[in-house]
């Protein structure tokens, strides 16, 4: 499995982690009995970064996790959380250490721990990166040992690099994928001279680059791939990578037959890609069974794919979705 530092946590994380949410809500019905297997697979496949929230299912993520961690003590694992949407508005206002306090007590019941690993603003409202106050109250927390590290996960490239001017910030989790190749410009290279991790989310577009899905794929209707398809509950840019779906799925046929010519299927050319950027420090699909979390994982130990795979990325984006969506986030 690839290794990478985890930014200025000076972690060492598996290059392919494992993202939570579908344990928590929002991807359908997952059993508690098939989250852990999930888990257990993971570990098995040499994963060693979980990324999970507080909001995930109202605790219920981090909860699993933290179940899980008691019965594997031993097992060399790194799991970041994220707070703040708990609130009514994920602003300043919010962001008060009395509030930051009962989010991380909580997260830590949740977890078993008495230290957090890391701690991520969950995509706050952008006057947040300005506001001093914010993140002298995160440094407080560290000092005082609720949490070993912080990080931010933002929605746009101008928030990342506002978070990374900051020199707390150990990480910044950003959206990065095949169909979206925005933060390739300038935050994974500011990224990188800061010594700060980058976590890059949703790297499968919500599923479209595995290339499973047509025009009449459908999803539950708890699945927010259904009930956010154009940002009806929360950013358009979490669901597709806010790409069109239609669209994305010819530009997905093209990515699988890019991927074929190196000899990879669709998903693991996907994450393999990601997980090989400069600056990128893991990669965190979702998954909702084991073997998901195989093939996902699989992804951490394909050899490089170089610089003519990475054009034949950037000729797709400029084909299918750099006029809708480079401007956007």
């Amino acid at each position: 499995m690839l290794q990478h530092t985890l930014g200025r946590t000076g972690r060492t994380v598996s290059g392919i982690g494992l993202g939570t949410w579908q344990l928590g809500a929002d991807w359908g019905d997952v059993s508690e009995a098939d989250a852990f297997a999930v888990l257990d697979a993971a570990a098995d496949a040499g994963v060693t970064f979980f990324d999970t929230a507080d909001v995930y299912g109202d605790g219920r993520s981090e909860s699993i996790i933290g179940a899980w961690r008691g019965s594997n003590e031993g097992v060399p694992l790194s799991v970041a959380t994220k707070m703040v949407r708990r609130a009514d508005e994920p602003d300043s206002a919010a962001l008060t250490i009395e509030n930051m306090r009962l989010w991380t007590d909580r997260s830590r019941r949740n977890l078993r721990v008495d230290t957090l690993d890391l701690v991520q603003l969950h995509c706050p409202r952008t006057e947040v990166y300005a506001n001093d106050r914010v993140f002298d109250a995160l440094d407080t927390l560290v000092a005082e040992g609720v949490m070993a590290a912080y990080g931010v996960s933002v929605e746009t490239c101008a928030e990342a690099l506002r978070a990374i001017a900051r020199p707390g910030v150990a990480t910044v989790q950003i959206i990065v994928n095949a169909f979206r190749l925005k933060p390739l410009d300038q935050v994974l290279p500011a990224a990188e001279a800061a010594g700060i991790g980058i976590i890059a989310r949703v790297p499968l577009a919500s599923g479209l680059l595995t290339g499973r899905y047509d025009r009449g794929t459908t999803f539950a209707a708890n699945d927010h791939r259904s009930f956010n398809r154009h940002g009806e509950a929360f950013d358009v840019g979490e669901t597709f990578s806010g790409v069109d779906f239609e669209r994305g799925v010819e530009a997905a046929r093209a990515f699988a037959a890019l991927a074929a010519a190196s000899g990879l299927d669709a998903s693991t050319a996907a994450l393999a890609w990601v997980a090989q950027l400069p600056g990128v420090s893991t990669v965190i699909p979702g998954a909702r069974n084991v073997a998901q979390v195989r093939a996902n994982a699989a992804a951490g130990e394909a050899g490089p794919l170089g610089a003519a795979f990475t054009e034949g990325v950037r000729a797709l984006y400029d084909e299918y979705f750099r006029a809708a969506i480079h401007p956007s986030w």
